[in-house]
């Protein structure tokens, strides 16, 4: 049976910026609610490796999601502040790799088998100044280096494609994988982000690659690929006109019958169903009803 999660990092992104739920009070009420666990937003005010430098520290936030009887099914790293792994400057003095074994050992110490990465460039941009071809590889290269680390640790490494971030067809992101060539370097597949990117074409430079099977389509392709999941409507807009709106479930268009059968026919076997309200102004108040609309689904397909 399928384990229930929840990003932490929509309680502390966009419309709560500037007022975020604390981590503990997010941890306990999801206890309350019946959650198996939280993903972790490694971003501040939650739990960013900056403010929790020691091991002490976080062996504290850990044993407060013991305490509550959670689990971490995965860290969202910030890697957001940093210069994207395909820049000049993420490949100077190995940048960003350092930044991503930073990242891994606080995955590590706060129990998380799961880390999550994103191509932090735009897709109407890319890399100003660098031949495309070269950036492709660079990314490729680092992160089948990352891949390897994580693996020698324990942890999953995913890659979450969203029309937001540079490789946004669906075609880039199957081959993505299959460059970086690496058995512990998966997708994490988003069913709202899914949608965009294969039914809509959000933000794809020209020409835009639209499947006529969409979302279903789209988790065939990554047969094999996909190492979480996470889950939420889509109303087919976009937030900010940058990434995807993640509605709550019964405000969008997504059929969560064909989804979830198209995602276990694709072979994934993860542990974790993880909920993703980012950027959501009313998530705190949809958190338990969001619960009990998976519910039903869990028991079919989890």
């Amino acid at each position: 049976m399928a384990k229930l999660s929840i990003g932490s990092w929509a309680y502390a992104f966009g419309p709560y910026e500037d007022n975020p739920v604390p981590f503990d009070v997010v941890v306990k009420t999801l206890s309350e609610l019946g959650y198996d666990g939280v993903e972790i937003g490694g971003f501040k005010p939650h739990i960013h490796p900056d403010d929790y430098p020691m091991k002490k520290d976080r062996d504290a936030v850990r044993g407060l999601i013991d305490y509550y009887g959670l689990g971490v099914s995965g860290l969202a790293a910030d890697f957001w502040g940093d210069p994207g792994p395909g820049t000049d400057e993420a490949q100077e003095d190995d940048a960003y790799f350092k930044l991503f074994k930073k990242n891994l050992q606080l995955c590590l110490d706060l129990g998380s088998k799961m880390i999550r990465v994103d191509t932090v460039s735009p897709p109407d941009e890319g890399v100003p100044g660098v031949d495309p071809d070269v950036v492709w590889n660079r990314i490729a290269s680092l992160w089948h280096r990352c891949a390897e680390l994580a693996q020698e640790n324990g942890v999953l490494m995913t890659w979450e494609f969203e029309p937001g971030f540079m490789y946004n067809k669906p075609s880039e992101i199957v081959k993505m994988v299959e460059d970086v060539n690496h058995p512990n370097f998966k997708i994490m597949l988003d069913s709202c982000h899914a949608h965009m990117v294969a039914a809509v074409g959000a933000r794809q430079p020209e020409p835009k690659e639209i499947l006529k099977g969409g979302a279903v389509e789209f988790i065939e392709m990554l047969k094999g690929k996909i190492g979480h999941v996470h889950l939420i409507d889509s109303d087919e807009t976009l937030h900010g006109d940058e990434t995807s709106t993640h509605c709550p479930f019964g405000e969008g268009v997504l059929d969560f019958d064909e989804i979830l059968t198209a995602i276990k026919e694709s072979g994934f076997d993860g542990e974790w169903w993880t909920i993703d309200l980012c950027f959501w102004p009313e998530a705190w108040d949809v958190t338990e009803d969001a619960k009990k609309f998976l519910e039903p689904y869990i028991e079919k397909y989890g």
